[in-house]
């Protein structure tokens, strides 16, 4: 995995994000994949179940804001810094993405650390 596999991954889940399309969401994930929504909450798992959650907490296009950079990549990991404002919420999110991807360039793991940033007025 490299720094372009990272990129192109996070770009396809940005369009899935927008489109909460449920072939788009499942083709970011491997059939066993574990999607991580928050420290201390059990995982989505399974292709089917991460669509499941996703749909389930879906957020509407045009409700949010994205930005990105990659941090890092080593070995199969990519570890992606995000930045996510919701103009309806008092505060924007400061994350950390692990993404673990495989040789088809499919998501096994992902991992989102989450902090909540109050605004400034």
């Amino acid at each position: 995995m490299d720094r372009a596999d990272v990129e192109a991954w996070v770009d396809r889940y940005v369009r899935a994000w927008e489109s909460n399309d449920p072939a788009e969401i499942g083709d970011l994930f491997t059939e066993d994949a574990r999607y991580f929504t928050a420290p201390h909450r059990e995982p989505w798992t399974g292709r089917e179940g991460i669509i499941e959650g996703w749909l389930g907490r879906k957020d509407e296009p045009g409700s949010w804001s994205f930005r990105w950079e990659i941090r890092a990549v080593c070995e199969d990991f990519g570890f992606v810094r995000c930045w996510i404002s919701y103009p309806q919420e008092e505060h924007d999110y400061s994350s950390l993405w692990e993404i673990a991807l495989d040789d088809e360039g499919r998501c096994s793991e992902f991992v989102e650390w989450f902090m909540e940033i109050k605004r400034k007025t």
